[in-house]
């Protein structure tokens, strides 16, 4: 399947892109919005983040053929600020994350991310990370896979699904995505799987989201990504579920709220402390009917974006 960049002229405008200005994509992914960027840029940078080594190789023959003006870094985008400042970044003029797993690796079945193959647990963006979705499904404790279906996938049923794990591990580990597939349908409800929807949609994202701990690392790159922002610069942030958006709204909203002040103590308008962050679209963005026509994948993507005053 074509790799398509959810949302794309949308957060492309939303950066209100400069071309001398210095960008950062903070999740490469098959480079759909870096390339994009980097078309924009004459002299100014682009610095593309990614842990996968696969789409890095990808993505940097498709950069080759725009421009040099691009650095890629193999890193997980919760080291923006860090690695950046090592290579004497200190500001930007613009940041997209686009959260979640890319098309490409949802549909290589040798990842382990979907439902829909079987295949070996894995579910890894890194590859040389050693906690995968085989290690959580085998070796973790009843309470622990509870916590995790509970929180991470919304999972009404988590005691009864992570119960039958831990019976079925007892007996063989538990190898592949097929397998978990059929215990967590052995452990729903009749009325449950006659429900539209896969019925081991919220289990999958919960185990994806603890293998890369994936809601941690957005909290705090998001913060890092607003500390990094020149005045005029924005920050833009593409989500897939509510729990990633919850995040992004919670930190942008904290962020363009003005300082506290005494009311007790007469200020003239122009003596009245500013935020030092306004948002940009006090309402969502979402996919537009065109783009769910040709992109089913677009249909919970939400995109918010904030500047520095």
């Amino acid at each position: 399947m074509e790799h398509r960049s959810v949302l794309l002229q949308e957060s492309i405008d939303s950066l209100n892109i400069r071309e001398d200005g210095i960008y950062v994509d903070g999740t490469l992914g098959r480079a759909g919005h870096s390339s994009e960027i980097l078309k924009r840029l004459t002299s100014g940078h682009l610095y593309c983040f990614d842990i996968d080594q696969e789409a890095i190789e990808k993505s940097d023959i498709i950069l080759k053929k725009i421009s040099d003006n691009y650095t890629i870094i193999k890193a997980n985008f919760v080291f923006i600020k860090d690695r950046l400042n090592q290579l004497g970044v200190e500001k930007v003029d613009g940041i997209l994350l686009d959260i979640g797993v890319s098309s490409p690796q949802f549909d290589d079945p040798e990842r382990g991310f979907s439902y829909r193959y079987d295949s070996r647990l894995d579910m890894r963006m890194d590859q040389s990370q050693s906690l995968d979705a085989y290690k959580v499904i085998n070796e973790y404790e009843f309470n622990e896979l509870v916590r995790i279906l509970r929180n991470y996938g919304e999972e009404k049923f988590a005691k009864e699904i992570a119960r039958a794990i831990e019976k079925e591990r007892t007996l063989a580990p538990i190898e592949t995505t097929g397998q978990l597939v059929d215990i967590i349908k052995s452990a729903l409800p009749a009325r449950v799987l006659r429900k539209k929807g896969h019925p081991a949609k919220q289990s999958f994202q919960a185990l994806r989201i603890e293998v890369n701990n994936e809601l941690e690392n957005l909290k705090i790159a998001t913060e890092k990504a607003l500390e990094l922002l020149k005045p005029r610069g924005r920050c833009a942030i593409i989500t897939f579920h509510s729990l990633e958006d919850e995040i992004v709204k919670k930190i942008f909203k904290e962020a363009a709220l003005p300082p506290v002040t005494d009311k007790r103590i007469p200020l003239k308008a122009d003596e009245i402390p500013q935020s030092e962050y306004q948002l940009v679209n006090k309402k969502v963005i979402t996919a537009s009917k065109e783009e769910l026509d040709e992109n089913r994948r677009a249909q919970s993507a939400k995109l918010r974006v904030i500047e520095r005053r």
